[in-house]
């Protein structure tokens, strides 16, 4: 028999050992995958984790590293931006917002989102909050406006009697002129022959003084004769000179009604006028009118009797005041604008007529929560205040705005008095908040 011959025995030994592999590797096999799913069992039967706070996720959990600068820059180790090279800084996480139903609850107006910022990404981002207050606004109408002689304190000097201007006092339009001050003289026939004829009046007055007959006294043909001095525009002091001298004048003075500036000048020296001719135009410049232009859409907004300022580069800081005294009842269809008439007092006649002003119309608003204008986002669709709710922790609110006045702004809803806004870093608090995924 040769040795390479297997015995029965050796046989046997073989295919037992073939027979245990075959079965011990799909039973290994078998009690991994049951290990596995016991172990998955496991994990899925096992109580949710109650929310950690942020010191509890920075002490336990991960703490990572952002910019102040570039938010979307996140590290698991201090260092450099890649950015901008500034140091990292520790990203402290957005505690959960509440839902609108609890801050409604509360009795604070809802928060869309909120993030919570550390002391030097405050400082970074420089932010600043103030408290909303409740004010009275005056909302501010601007309009243009042109600088009017009043019509009131205009008129125009005329001759009462045909003659012939001796002299001429004012030579030139713009002169300053006053009631007091001859402006001329004139000499009139018509006029003369009246004074004549009321010194005879006097003087058979009293020749008639010791007359019998007490029916003739001679006072009626005094005082006819006074009444025709008067209508040809004698005044009573010069009635009162004429009868003091007993002798006639040749020329009498011609005075203007008022005193103010000469805008127009209509006659020379030695021109016979007759009766009614215009001589001078002149104009009271101490008060003046400023016609403004107001669309029709601020119409609503207007009523007389409501303060205008009254600027002017001409003035340079200083300003005038004035009120709305009457509104004119049509439009003018090019500008589609109406006019109001301003009048005030013209101190020093620094408003020169045809001069172009800026009208500010002071309305009235009603009370109400006044915020600054930078502390109001507008996105378009919404208006957004980030409100600072506690320490570091800011919410949006979504608010509805009034008038505005200046650099401040009427808040109608969305908003309480006293709760402090953010009024400078505002878009970058928003932008962070909108890479960190807060709701919007």
């Amino acid at each position: 028999m040769s040795t390479l011959e297997l015995t029965p025995i050796n046989r046997t030994k073989e295919t037992t050992m073939a027979l245990n592999k075959k079965i011990i590797l799909p039973l290994t096999l078998l009690l991994l995958a049951l290990v596995a799913a016991g172990g998955w069992w496991f994990l899925r039967q096992k109580p949710p984790e109650k929310p950690q706070s942020a010191q509890t996720a920075v002490t336990h959990g991960k703490q990572l590293y952002t910019c102040s600068m570039h938010p979307n820059i996140i590290r698991d180790k201090p260092g450099a931006c890649p950015i901008c090279g500034m140091e990292l800084i520790r990203k402290i996480e957005t505690p959960a917002a509440p839902s609108t139903q609890q801050a409604t609850e509360q009795g604070a107006p809802a928060a869309t989102a909120r993030l919570t910022l550390s002391q030097g990404q405050r400082i970074m981002a420089n932010v600043a909050t103030v408290e909303a207050r409740t004010e009275t606004l005056n909302r501010e109408i601007n309009a243009v406006g042109i600088v009017q002689y009043d019509q009131s304190r205009q008129a125009k000097v005329t001759a009462w009697a045909a003659g012939r201007l001796e002299k001429l006092y004012v030579n030139s339009v713009g002169a300053f002129i006053s009631k007091e001050r001859a402006l001329g003289e004139l000499y009139s026939p018509d006029l003369l022959a009246t004074q004549e004829e009321y010194l005879l009046a006097i003087k058979s007055r009293k020749q008639l003084q010791n007359s019998p007959l007490a029916s003739i006294s001679g006072d009626g043909m005094v005082a006819s004769a006074r009444m025709r001095l008067k209508l040809l525009g004698v005044k009573e002091s010069q009635i009162a000179e004429l009868e003091r001298s007993g002798k006639a004048n040749l020329t009498i003075p011609i005075y203007s009604p008022f005193s103010g500036i000469v805008i127009e000048k209509m006659v020379q020296q030695g021109e016979y006028v007759t009766a009614g001719q215009v001589l001078f135009n002149i104009a009271d410049l101490s008060k003046v009118w400023v016609e403004a232009e107001v669309y029709e859409n601020e119409l609503q907004s207007i009523a007389i009797g409501q303060p205008v300022e009254i600027r002017s580069r001409s003035l340079g800081a200083k300003t005038l005041t004035g009120r709305i005294a009457f509104i004119y009842p049509f439009l003018d269809p090019k500008t589609r604008s109406i006019k109001v008439r301003v009048e005030m007092a013209n101190p020093g006649m620094i408003l020169k007529p045809e001069m172009f002003v800026n009208a500010v119309i002071k309305v009235g608003l009603k009370e109400a929560i006044v915020v600054p204008l930078s502390a109001l986002i507008d996105t378009g669709k919404r208006r957004v205040v980030w409100v600072e709710s506690s320490p570091g922790v800011f919410e949006s609110r979504n608010v509805q705005a009034g008038g505005q006045s200046g650099d401040k702004i009427q808040i109608v809803s969305g908003l309480r008095a006293g709760e402090k806004v953010a009024i400078s870093g505002g878009y970058l608090i928003d932008a962070e908040s909108q890479l960190n995924g807060s709701s919007h």
